[in-house]
């Protein structure tokens, strides 16, 4: 490091020590510069160490701490000429804006030196760490490139008072695996931790960080960025299909690639009529079975399906087809694997320093502090990372109600309330509305959306306006009561007809997607379709009635993945999808129909889709008839004069001439109907057109008579 660069760190510690109102620490020589001159010095010449004993090893840890304090001794080396490679290498500035951002919470791009960058320093190309361990009194970066012993010439050097460390080491190739040793400074004691910016890791079980320096990629989906930049999300069709990569397809029992994956998952979303894709998270985590949700490596891909050039081909590829792809985003808990973000430096670091606040008992994790600044440049940057460099184009953030609630899955007495005595957590809070700004303002037209599961107030409200600023929030009240409802005998859901109709009582409160995923179909809850009531029959029919009510519902849509064929196993993780039973038994290929022919009638009715949120667009016919358990109401378009009646019978009992108010005089003729027998229905059916009566009904001057299907939905459209 120059004497120059030497100085920029010490003008950046000035500043630190202003915001963070510290005492001056002592001058003291540009240490920096003397560990990268050793660490070259061993590069020009590297002799043979002699193998240590077991005594001698533990003989050098428990004098680790003191090689700190103890100078290093100036070594002068005069750099070799500059190598055609290290010429085209850039030197990698930690600025004082750098270092002030990042302590203050502002970094929006700290993974830029973060972690492990190439960089040419004094005409030697080799890779500059940098970490943030502030409760750190030394930290040695080990790996394949010093044989993975602890050395003086690995020390890193703290650049602030704040906490950061870096150190150059010179002659690292792609590909070379490492992690840090972390002393704490108060106990001595060591760990062993995988980069937190790391953006390349081992397979499971393996933890290192891997140096990774292959990451350019040609993009092809400007069109669509330039598109995505001007796209209102809320006037919009959105009707999603979430996915886990690892189990949706495999080869021969082993996880698909990214580029494998690129070529027939973009596809078969498109062809299936969804527009947009929310892949469950792809952070690097050590267990399978956490689906991602614990999660050690916040920048790092997970390696199950290759390299990040594979993941960007799939992204760009989704583009390719104009398939939106959304992320899963973890940003209040992480696992407590040991190589992880857990006591970083041997204390609390990334998660709070109260014990009871940080450990998450119910999921075996820990909570971020989102009120420390480091921990928020770490995140925010984590968010924007993966819309620049991957163009994700949304994110949806996991578990919002852990993030908010200081008595989330907590008993009185195990947690501590706030400093107005309520349950609010007014950091946490804070993080989210500096998130939402922050995406927005930085990335116009990527959605954010929460899974949040209480009545917390304003969820998509505005920022300025004291909301959280989320674009969408899942619907998980409509969820849990329409899936209590469908499970029910028909025989007793006119006591439960609440269950069915309540959700338009609150509807415009947010901005909601009616969601139905992955954690409805595990752990012994039943896939989607065996959820429905009844002998076999019943339950095919149940589940297409019960998805045609859910599109004409208001609000967005999405839908789990498997649901969409009717798989009647539980989803698991550990194995593909159930795709044999398409080909084996007729009713799958017919559910897997249904479903397609229903995404693409959303996708081209502008009236269940363009006023979600405007109470224009939609009105009950008739919302009270609990004791036939059947629902009509109609969608209207933005203009308000596109219309669709949509009747949903939720009994096996088929009504003819059934009389239901219209809002429009003239004739109706059925567009959609879920009892087609080539959804597998009963093929009971109008045909021809239906001419109204000029008589009152639910409100309306005019009314019609049908035929209404036993256990279906059907779609009724007016002609002139």
């Amino acid at each position: 490091m120059s004497t120059k660069k030497s100085a920029k760190v010490a003008s950046a510690t000035e500043i630190l020590e202003q915001v963070t109102e510290e005492k001056p620490a002592p001058k003291r020589k540009p240490r920096v510069k003397k560990a990268d001159a050793v660490v070259a010095e061993a590069a020009v010449e590297k002799k043979p160490r002699a193998k240590r004993t077991p005594k001698a090893k533990k003989a050098e840890e428990a004098t680790a701490e003191l090689s700190l304090s103890t100078p290093v001794e100036e070594t002068v080396i005069t750099p070799e000429p500059q190598s055609p490679e290290s010429s085209s290498i850039p030197t990698l500035h930690i600025s004082d804006t750098d270092l002030y951002l990042f302590h203050s919470g502002k970094h929006l791009g700290a993974y830029n030196f973060m972690g492990a960058h190439q960089s040419a320093e004094n005409g030697v190309a080799g890779v500059r760490f940098t970490t943030w361990a502030p409760n750190a009194g030394r930290i040695c970066v080990i790996g394949d490139f010093n044989g993975w012993e602890l050395n003086d010439a690995s020390n890193m050097q703290q650049i602030s008072t704040g906490g950061l460390w870096s150190i150059f080491i010179p002659n690292i190739q792609h590909g070379m695996k490492y992690k840090f040793a972390v002393f704490n400074k108060h106990s001595g004691h060591m760990v062993y931790k995988s980069d937190p910016y790391g953006i390349s890791a081992e397979l499971r079980p393996h933890t290192a960080s891997v140096f990774n320096n292959e990451t350019s990629y040609t993009w092809n989906d400007s069109e669509w960025l330039e598109y995505r930049a001007k796209h209102n999300s809320l006037e919009s069709p959105m009707n999603t299909y979430e996915v886990h990569l690892a189990s949706w397809k495999t080869k021969d029992g082993n996880f698909l690639s990214y580029e494998e994956l690129s070529e027939i998952l973009p596809k078969y979303v498109h062809d299936m009529g969804y527009t947009h894709v929310e892949l469950m998270p792809l952070h690097e985590h050590p267990l399978d079975k956490s689906w991602g949700y614990q999660a050690v490596g916040y920048y790092a891909a997970t390696s199950r399906h290759g390299d990040l050039r594979g993941l960007k081909k799939l992204i760009d590829k989704f583009h390719e087809y104009k398939i939106g792809v959304i992320l899963d985003w973890v940003a209040g808990h992480f696992c407590k694997d040991a190589h992880g973000l857990i006591n970083f430096d041997g204390g609390p670091t990334y998660e709070y320093q109260d014990y009871n606040k940080a450990n998450n008992q119910g999921w075996g994790a820990h909570n971020f502090d989102l009120g420390r600044n480091e921990v928020r440049s770490f995140l925010i940057s984590n968010a924007l990372y993966w819309i620049r460099e991957f163009h994700v184009d949304g994110l949806r953030v996991d578990a919002v109600s852990n993030i908010i609630y200081l008595n989330y899955d907590r008993n009185d007495g195990e947690w501590t309330p706030n400093i107005h005595g309520g349950h609010e957590n007014l950091e946490a809070t804070g993080f989210l509305r500096e998130f939402n700004w922050t995406i927005h303002h930085e990335c116009p037209g990527v959605v954010t959306v929460a899974e949040e599961s209480s009545s917390w107030p304003n969820i998509t409200g505005s920022v300025h306006e004291n909301g959280l600023g989320f674009d969408f929030k899942w619907n998980m009240g409509w969820m849990n009561d329409t899936l209590r409802y469908v499970e029910l005998d028909p025989v007793y859901r006119k006591y439960h007809h609440h269950l069915i109709n309540f959700s338009m009582i609150y509807h415009y409160s947010e901005n909601f997607i009616l969601s139905l995923s992955h954690d409805e179909v595990v752990h012994g809850k039943k896939s989607l379709v065996n959820k429905m009531w009844g002998d076999l029959w019943n339950k095919y029919a149940g589940f297409r009635s019960y998805l045609g009510y859910m599109m004409g519902h208001p609000g967005k849509k999405l839908l789990f993945m498997g649901s969409e064929f009717g798989q009647f196993v539980e989803w698991r993780e550990f194995e593909e999808l159930q795709w044999a039973v398409i080909d084996e038994f007729p009713i799958h290929g017919q559910i897997q129909h249904y479903v397609r022919t229903l995404n693409k009638f959303y996708l081209s009715h502008p009236c269940l889709w363009q006023a979600d949120q405007e109470k224009s667009g939609f009105r009950w016919l008739d919302a009270d008839n609990g004791d036939q358990s059947i629902l009509s109401f109609v969608r209207y378009d933005k203009e308000n004069n596109q219309s669709l009646i949509f009747i949903c019978n939720f009994t096996p009992v088929m009504h003819l001439d059934f009389e239901i108010g219209v809002p429009e005089a003239g004739s109706y003729s059925e567009v959609l109907n879920s009892d087609y027998q080539e959804f597998g229905g009963s093929g009971q059916q109008t045909g021809e057109r239906i001419f109204t009566i000029p008589e009152e009904r639910h409100n309306c001057a005019q009314h019609i008579k049908i035929k209404v299907p036993p256990m279906a939905t059907i779609i009724l459209q007016r002609y002139d």
